[in-house]
């Protein structure tokens, strides 16, 4: 056991004298019967994902790419290795063509490998280097040996071209058409394009530059194409094909158009895809796509040409650029451009022609972590799931037409016996968490309902990273619900206002493994009407909202908060596959006391007591491990502080999570093991003298503890709060400073 669990272990004897429970706990539960959440309130999306490869499996893949003139494909791996196997379903071999021994962005074949086995490689040289020292890509060579089975050259790594690595490293290669190498750099900051490199045409970042890998010029180990647009610019790069990017995160060349299409990852509100065209600005960081963003900072000689499509951050977090489909597997995709979202895994298509969009939509809401999406050479939509496995699209079931239709009203739902008193149903398990998720000082009531006599599979979710605590496995149709309200006059519980109710409810899909299908969430709220009589579906968008708050405390009494409902998408962001799906109804957070009102008890014990697990628990539960409650300050400093940071922040930061700071705060780590320790940040300094996430002794140095206190760009969490958690910060400032 970790060394924090097992501290907290200890703590339940400490804890051992609870209040004496009025009644003993049911030993058969209430069966829920009522519920009437079945399938979805959008329309049934046409498509979905099959594992294109079921044998193959990969360790963080960050790049998949088709071997010209054969029918095989190639993954590069995160750390380094690259595979390469045959385009085929029932693919069982996977060859390792070379470990290249550091991160890998990106991977590109020549276009005559067939006859020159010339390959190329993106890398981050010292990646622990803080900053990394460098982002470079390197040609190697592979031969077939008497098997037809690829070997690397021994050393023959060539270094082709580098540049200063940063928050953002582009890493992206490709061959065009015209056999030059297209290589995307980042703008190589953090936050808010701090180097101003976006429109800076001097250096090679915030690019797609454009090389002749085939020739060389006086010391390069590559050529200046003629035709460059700004080979004749003073004092700019000659190397630069397009420039104003932020972070350029995967483009294709279309085979017949010839045209560029890239996937810009935007910071604040929005992402973008562009149709890059020779010497095109596309506008990092005086503007965010379209939009302004730092207007005043000085543009590049050319003006700013506009994206072909923006999805705003209550649909796409981190896009991910896609290719154009010449297949006709699917007809109705044939010529599209298909390509996806990291974060909420979407998988979206638009038709372009004359200068227009002809079509745009979506074609599947997955759990898929859309890390790239490659054409093969038939032409066929392959997506890379940074999970480690590749899938492409097939038409989805058709949606059953006598299907009841989805609750519009919380009180349609068969959740609750009484909406406007908000009493469970029978069968709807009130429970609490010992470490709450921090919502802008929301109260909130929490419910489990299981269908029928459905259980759950205690710790049965170890996948992908077990190393971190295992979750548990919830039956078809399960539903967890909670209700957010807010005090409108501060510190008066008698003033709270019901604001809306959010549910979780796991869906399982036809077809899908048990990896995703077994734990296969959507997310929906229901906003409360004035009168706290009922709640309204709220549509996929989502939805801000001003309340007035009385506060002696504030200016005038009286201060503004603003509460925002998520989108079905911005549930994806924290609900993710990295995190177990569910992140309070765990074992951590749900080994506690509980009073249910005509008994109390341990949670997890009348849980099990009750038959909502499907084996009695493996342990007595003073041997299961828990979260520290933050705000008990009889219980050790460190267990509050990691309990806070666990339950708010470890859903991201955690192997797969989506956090782009590579550190992990789940509570079973060592806080050496966590990465955070006088580790210098990679996205930005904010203005802090020689920052690191955590500097121990000195909280004004340390990042975590900086971007938790502040609002506005760069707040931490950077979704689901717009108000800092005061308390929280103290305990976090007073932990890093009693760190030894």
């Amino acid at each position: 056991m970790r060394p924090f669990l097992a501290s907290v272990t200890l703590l339940l004897s400490a804890l051992s004298v609870l209040p004496s429970i009025a009644a003993e706990p049911p030993t058969k539960r209430a069966l829920w019967t009522t519920s009437r959440i079945k399938g979805s309130p959008d329309p049934r999306a046409p498509y979905q994902p099959e594992n294109a490869f079921p044998s193959l499996k990969f360790d963080q893949p960050l790049e998949l790419t088709p071997i010209p003139d054969s029918n095989r494909l190639a993954v590069a791996e995160r750390f380094g290795k690259i595979f390469v196997f045959d385009n085929r379903a029932d693919a069982r071999d996977k060859q390792l063509l070379v470990d290249v021994g550091r991160t890998v962005y990106g991977l590109a074949f020549h276009p005559q490998f067939a006859t020159n086995g010339r390959f190329f490689v993106t890398s981050i040289v010292e990646p622990m280097a803080a900053p990394p020292k460098g982002t470079r890509v390197s040609e190697f060579k592979a031969e077939a040996d008497a098997n037809n089975q690829l070997r690397v050259v021994p050393k023959s790594e060539r270094v082709i071209i580098e540049w200063p690595s940063g928050g953002h490293n582009g890493g992206c290669i490709r061959f065009g058409l015209d056999g030059k190498l297209y290589i995307a750099t980042g703008d190589g900051s953090g936050i808010a394009d701090e180097l101003q490199t976006g429109q800076d045409l001097r250096d090679l970042l915030g690019s797609i530059l454009r090389i002749d890998v085939d020739r060389n010029d006086k010391e390069l180990n590559y050529s200046i194409p003629k035709d460059n647009p700004f080979v004749s610019v003073d004092g700019a790069s000659p190397e630069v094909w397009s420039y104003g990017h932020r972070q350029v995160w995967k483009f294709n060349f279309d085979r017949e158009s010839g045209q560029l299409w890239a996937g810009e990852v935007g910071q604040d509100l929005w992402e973008m895809i562009y149709i890059i065209e020779r010497g095109g600005n596309y506008g990092w960081s005086v503007q965010e796509g379209s939009h302004p963003f730092r207007p005043a900072r000085k543009l590049g000689p050319s003006p700013i040409l506009k994206p072909i499509i923006e999805h705003p951050h209550v649909d796409f977090r981190s896009i991910t650029g896609g290719v154009v489909v010449r297949s006709n597997r699917l007809p109705e995709l044939n010529g599209a451009y298909i390509y996806g979202d990291f974060d909420t895994g979407k998988v979206w298509s638009l038709k372009y022609s004359s200068g227009k969009v002809s079509e745009h939509r979506e074609l599947c809401d997955t759990q898929l972590r859309v890390i790239a999406i490659t054409r093969d050479n038939a032409g066929e939509a392959l997506i890379l799931d940074f999970a480690g496995s590749i899938y492409r699209l097939k038409n989805a079931p058709p949606a059953d037409p006598n299907a009841p239709p989805f609750p519009k009203l919380l009180s349609q739902t068969g959740l609750f016996t009484s909406t406007r008193d908000h009493t469970p149903a029978p069968g709807v398990l009130a429970y609490d968490v010992n470490s709450p998720l921090w919502s802008d000082g929301a109260h909130k009531e929490r419910f489990i309902a299981l269908p029928g006599d459905s259980q759950i599979e205690f710790d049965a979710v170890l996948y992908p990273e077990r190393q971190a605590p295992p979750g548990w496995r919830f039956p078809n149709d399960a539903v967890l619900v909670k209700t957010f309200s807010i005090e409108l006059e501060a510190g008066n519980p008698k003033s709270r206002k019901r604001l809306e109710t959010r549910i979780l409810h796991r869906e399982l899909m036809p077809g899908n493994d048990d990896e995703y299908g077994a734990q296969d969430w959507h997310g929906y709220t229901y906003v409360w009407n004035d009168e706290q009589t009922d709640a309204v579906l709220l549509d996929a968008k989502g939805l801000d909202r001003q309340y007035e708050i009385k506060d002696a405390a504030a200016a005038g009494g009286k201060r503004s908060q603003t509460w925002h409902f998520p989108s079905r998408a911005e549930c994806t962001l924290c609900h993710t596959m990295a995190a177990r799906y569910v992140l309070g109804a765990t074992t951590l957070q749900m080994n506690r006391h509980h009073d249910y009102g005509s008994f109390s008890g341990n949670q997890l014990e009348v849980m099990s007591r009750m038959g909502y697990f499907k084996e009695p628990l493996p342990k007595p539960v003073a041997e299961l491990p828990k979260l520290a409650e933050p705000g008990d300050s009889k219980v050790d400093l460190n267990e509050r502080a990691r309990s806070y940071l666990h339950a708010n922040c470890s859903h991201c930061h955690r192997m797969w999570g989506g956090g782009n700071a590579e550190f992990s705060l789940l509570a079973n780590k060592t806080l050496t093991e966590t990465g955070t320790v006088n580790v210098k940040p990679g996205q930005g300094a904010f203005a802090l003298n020689d920052p690191r996430y955590v500097v121990p002794g000195d909280p004004s140095r340390s990042m975590i503890h900086f971007r938790m206190s502040k609002t506005g760009l760069g707040r931490m969490p950077h979704v689901g709060s717009n108000v800092v958690d005061q308390d929280a910060v103290k305990l976090i400032e007073q932990w890093i400073r009693e760190l030894k």
